[in-house]
């Protein structure tokens, strides 16, 4: 153990570009948060910053640091590094709603020259709609996942620095899009009821189970290139294979299943129950739907409405979401 540890560092080196690149993005987020802050003091929480930088921190934690210089030696390793990119950096970068606070950390004239006009085209926001469709999220996700397990595509990623790069990225992107529909960055991202996300969640551990289940109960070593790979650790590749599969499958039920069990909780309850019957009265039955004054603000209806809206107060919100306003003024 001692021994590996050892070759893990004196075989690193630092990726400049990665942690620069994070770095830069951890600064612009918290510019632009700090500048929400002077306007909106209670707009995104300081426990969602955390998240954000936390999330950062795991990326870099998967891709550039010393346990990196692992990952073609260890199956348990370069799946570690799956695992941080989807199941736990992606998640809590949505968690910390990056839209706003980056909007704000950018210069005020690059938001307006470039930022704007692209995602106020009609064609970054019908692009947008599909592929952050549960749909296309979970095939994504599905995709990636399945793709680069296959031994072919496996042994690329390792012989090659690129698809090494290729490989990572891809995961974190899919990452980012399977948790969308589970934690939407702005309010105007949420147009699924909650009980489809609850299936959504546990459709997701299904070929995860698949694939952990092969690697941890085949008898044969899958990626061949371990069994030629340097062993400064007193593991087998067989035995690396096994527990590769076990992490993964404990890692993706517990990371899928707790939050479905915590929205079936939040659901079943009775206040919530009523939040949603008269979201669905909003979506379907607007003519009948209670306002004016008699409606408190704190009461289930009105909850139900801010969350959810009428057809054509969401639309205008969501369209007003995408159009990357409205805001606080941005500072140059």
């Amino acid at each position: 153990m001692q021994a590996g540890i050892q070759f893990a560092f004196e075989s690193w080196s630092l990726p400049v570009p990665v942690t620069i690149g994070l770095v830069l993005a951890a600064w612009l987020y918290l510019r632009g948060w700090f500048r929400l802050r002077r306007t909106l003091p209670d707009g995104i929480p300081a426990g969602r910053a955390g998240a954000f930088i936390c999330g950062l921190f795991l990326v870099w934690i998967a891709v550039a640091s010393p346990l990196a210089s692992l990952d073609e030696e260890l199956l348990s390793v370069h799946m570690v590094q799956h695992l941080l990119l989807m199941t736990v950096a992606a998640p809590l970068i949505l968690l910390g709603a990056p839209s706003m606070p980056f909007l704000h950390g950018f210069p005020a004239a690059f938001v307006d020259s470039v930022l704007r006009p692209v995602f106020r085209s009609r064609e970054a926001q019908r692009l947008g709609r599909v592929v952050t469709e549960p749909v296309f999220c979970w095939l994504a996700a599905t995709t990636v996942l399945i793709g680069w397990h296959v031994p072919a595509l496996y042994a690329r990623g390792l012989d090659s620095h690129t698809w090494h790069e290729v490989e990572h990225t891809s995961f974190f992107a899919a990452g980012l899009l399977f948790w969308w529909p589970v934690i939407p960055p702005w309010r105007g991202a949420l147009r699924f009821f909650r009980w489809s996300i609850v299936l959504y969640l546990f459709l997701a551990t299904l070929p995860c189970d698949a694939l952990s289940a092969f690697l941890a109960f085949c008898d044969r070593v899958v990626y061949t290139s371990y069994l030629a790979a340097p062993r400064h650790f007193s593991i087998s590749p067989l035995q690396d294979q096994e527990f590769a599969g076990v992490l993964m499958w404990v890692s993706v039920t517990f990371a899928y299943l707790m939050p479905a069990v915590f929205l079936t909780t939040r659901l079943l309850s009775p206040s919530r129950a009523e939040e949603d019957r008269l979201a669905l009265r909003i979506l379907y039955e607007p003519d009948r739907w209670p306002s004016g004054p008699e409606v408190s603000a704190k009461s289930p209806a009105a909850r139900a409405e801010k969350e959810v809206g009428c057809p054509e107060s969401r639309q205008q919100q969501s369209s007003n979401e995408t159009n990357l306003g409205p805001a606080p003024p941005i500072e140059s």
